[in-house]
């Protein structure tokens, strides 16, 4: 079972729905998107109940008829992963937050993100492709309707880089897991997301100077072998729903930097998928880009926005703030001093940052708390972490703060607060933080609204 904490939430106004399937909604999306519509999908990967309810509540707020979720293979796998649930128990745990916030399961589209080997790469690439075929095919048993098959990552005795036919063809098997296992009605089967230049997942570990954006030819022979190696393998329904092919726009981000979206780079590569039928581009590390850098993604079709670290890092951004509001109110003994708590257990269990960060003492700390890798999100589970962030919230809904605290030190939650989006118990307050963020996306995605 999972390890996060459970939260309160509210249930604001619901609007109509269409009726439609998510994994519908996602290809009407799409081929809106194709027609010329400068629309675009913002795939939420995060497992953080707190980000979770952040996205719903936002898609209520802004009237929105679908929210995708996308869990990733180290997040969520038939093992728990890090998060300790298996698909069908990441699929209860999102229903059962949307169920208290009130927003209606059928406009939840949940996603598998880098489905694959890569939670087993130490093993041999046959033992480690089994597991990812056993891992796809619970996604779809679960009902994730968005499946992104990623086998770039090199196993056991894999040459490094692993060659892009192999992936292809690893790609093509795991599909066929996936198609196996899926339902058959039409209206929810999977839809598919392909691609061998896929950044890895969580932010660059090397210090980030320039990219070198996928060229046209190397994204159209991506998806010509693909759609050859699937058509060999009988899969030629399953080629008619994919959705979308990643590649590098020129964007990303490490600890320190953020290497922003430049439209004429990428002008050739976004030209070149205008006349592929059904297929859109899918753009991984968009966190921390600029509103006008998302929109502009979105209008040279690379309009599914993936963001995941930029929303943790606002959500322990609020939660530090939350942190210091305590301090200024409640007398050291009263604290739950989560800060302090979650820094002592990151230096007693480094084994999720360790081959990421490589400096000391004050340094370690700094990139510990505030790298824009994030990689503090691993830690929120930690028993004696999410004991202290619920003592943090009692302590703030026990000694309500003052206006001019919440302001200092939470802006967008004070800006929330004025505006009646929120209240200021400390939850909503951590989930005007993470809303400001998904605003920006929002904004590329629906430009018309």
């Amino acid at each position: 079972m999972h390890r996060f904490l459970a939260l309160r939430s509210h249930a604001p106004y619901l609007e109509s729905h269409t009726g439609e399937q998510p994994v519908i909604a996602i290809r009407d999306i799409v081929e809106r998107h194709k027609t010329g519509e400068p629309v675009g999908i913002t795939s939420v990967c995060s497992a953080h109940p707190l980000v979770i309810e952040a996205a719903l509540r936002h898609g209520l707020e802004r009237g929105s008829a679908l929210v995708l979720i996308e869990a990733t293979s180290n997040q969520v796998n038939q093992d728990g992963g890090y998060t300790g649930m298996q698909p069908a128990g990441f699929r209860d745990f999102v229903w059962a937050i949307a169920d208290r916030v009130g927003f209606p399961r059928d406009r939840i589209a949940l996603g598998g993100d880098h489905l694959g080997p890569n939670a087993w790469t130490r093993l041999s690439p046959e033992e480690a492709m089994a597991k990812a075929e056993t891992m796809v095919a619970d996604y779809v048993r679960a009902g994730f309707g968005k499946i992104h098959l990623d086998c770039s990552m090199s196993c056991a005795g894999d040459p490094v880089p692993l060659p892009e036919r192999t992936i292809a063809e690893r790609a093509a098997r795991l599909c066929a897991a996936a198609e196996a296992a899926a339902p058959a009605e039409a209206a929810t089967l999977p839809c598919y997301v392909i691609g061998t230049e896929v950044p890895v997942p969580g932010g660059a570990a090397e210090d980030l100077h320039e990219l070198q954006v996928t060229t046209p030819a190397a994204a159209l022979a991506t998806l010509e072998m693909h759609h050859d190696l699937f058509s060999r393998a009988g899969l030629a329904d399953a080629w008619d729903r994919v959705i979308a092919t990643v590649v590098q726009p020129g964007v990303e981000f490490d600890h320190d930097k953020v290497v922003d979206y430049l439209p004429a780079a990428a002008a050739e590569l976004s030209a070149a998928i205008e006349p592929v039928d059904h297929i859109v581009f899918e753009a991984h590390s968009t966190d921390y880009q600029t509103q006008d850098a998302l929109a502009a993604l979105v209008r040279d079709h690379f309009a599914i926005l993936k963001v995941g670290p930029g929303l943790t890092f606002a959500l322990r951004e609020a939660l530090w703030g939350l942190d210091a509001i305590e301090r200024e109110l409640l007398p050291p003994a009263q604290r739950a001093n989560l800060r302090q708590v979650a820094l002592a257990r990151m230096h007693a269990d480094p084994a999720n940052w360790t081959k990421y960060y490589d400096r000391e003492g004050n340094a370690l700390d700094l990139q510990l708390q505030y790298s824009l890798s994030d990689r503090i999100r691993y830690y929120w589970p930690d028993e004696a972490i999410a004991a202290a962030q619920e003592r943090l919230f009692a302590n703030l809904r026990r000694t309500i703060p003052p206006l001019a605290l919440v302001s200092q030190y939470l802006p967008a939650g004070f800006a929330a607060h004025r505006a009646g989006r929120a209240s200021l118990d400390p939850a909503d307050l951590v989930i005007a933080q993470v809303s400001a963020v998904l605003d920006a996306y929002h904004g590329a995605c629906h430009p018309d609204v």
